[in-house]
């Protein structure tokens, strides 16, 4: 096994570690696994806090700071935090104002933050909800009662998170993550299988001169598996499956995201290609972000996601932005 640790149990704790010594603006609690933006609680704003299995970097702590997430909780790799972690994320940046739980369709990441959602409630704490479910590739997977929640993960907590910082209500902040998720979808590709720090090995079998098509972020099964296909026929095949789901009759934001092992320079390439099928089926592009945003530890392979926005989302996609993993605008 060649990977940059030092075992597989402090991995988790050695990554936050770091991740305070090079973000000062963050209070990173090691012990207790959550990260906080430095000037939380922000009078008379609504707090964001999401959260799920480590192994998704910069998701979710990446995205935490001004205009985006108020908090995170890191759980260990590929396994939902727990619920106390949840409720001290919201306590440590509650201003009064309520907190809204950005949470993917994951089943433990569900259960976990319904529960933290009563404790947080019983505690005096304002909670929304809203899941995202924007993968189209599969209805059910090992991990899933319906669609799986990847990219537009991102989309929800950037739009919400502008909105919060511009003091938006909880109603309002809620009710915009849960349009960005209904506009949005999402289809991956699977070039090579990951490796858990405490498996060592891949952690399933994808043949050479193989992909994965339709693959999850945590490397479940999609919706079947070729030859190795051109970077042109994979974005033919992504995102006309996500076309086949949705018809934008708006501009689309577009995220092209690496799962984690494929460089920039495919990135951008294969960029190219998403953008000439976009073109081909009359789909206008209002912005388009490349890079490894959610991934899965090592996979090599992508994911292509479209969210249709009117002229407010794009306005809040726009808004400023301070984060490790994300910012523009400051």
């Amino acid at each position: 096994m060649r990977m940059l640790i030092n075992v597989a149990e402090t991995v988790v704790a050695d990554a936050l570690r770091g991740m305070a010594a090079a973000h000062p603006e963050l209070t990173v609690d090691v012990e207790n696994r959550v990260i906080v933006r430095r000037d939380a609680p922000v009078a008379g704003r609504v707090a964001l806090v999401s959260g799920g299995g480590s192994g998704h970097e910069p998701l979710h702590g990446g995205f935490v700071g001004p205009g985006m997430l108020s908090a995170a909780c890191p759980g260990e790799v590929f396994t939902s935090p727990v619920p106390d972690q949840m409720v001290r994320a919201a306590a440590a940046v509650d201003s009064g104002a309520g907190v809204l739980f950005i949470v993917k369709n994951y089943t433990g990441d569900v259960l976990n933050f319904d529960m933290a959602a009563e404790l947080a409630e019983d505690e005096g704490i304002r909670v929304a909800k809203v899941l995202v479910d924007d993968d189209v590739a599969v209805t059910d997977s090992l991990y899933t009662a319906g669609r799986r929640g990847t990219g537009a993960t991102l989309f929800v907590e950037k739009i919400a998170g502008a909105a919060a910082e511009e003091g938006q209500p909880l109603e309002r902040v809620e009710a915009l993550a849960r349009q960005v998720n209904e506009r949005s979808r999402s289809f991956g590709v699977a070039l090579s299988a990951c490796t858990t720090p405490a498996k060592g090995s891949p952690t399933f079998d994808l043949p050479a001169g193989e992909l994965e098509l339709g693959v999850g972020i945590h490397g479940e099964p999609g919706r079947e598996r070729r030859p190795m296909m051109t970077s042109g026929e994979i974005a033919d095949f992504a995102v006309q499956a996500i076309l086949d789901d949705i018809t934008p009759r708006n501009p689309v934001l577009v995220l092209v995201n690496g799962m984690g092992a494929t460089p920039l320079l495919e990135l951008y390439g294969f960029n190219a290609e998403v953008q000439r099928v976009l073109a081909q089926r009359g789909v206008v592009v209002a912005h388009t972000l490349v890079g490894n945003y959610v991934t899965s530890l090592d996979m090599a392979g992508a994911s292509v996601t479209l969210c249709e926005v009117d002229e407010e989302l794009l306005r809040l996609w726009n808004a400023p932005v301070k984060t490790a993993g994300l910012r523009w605008g400051v």
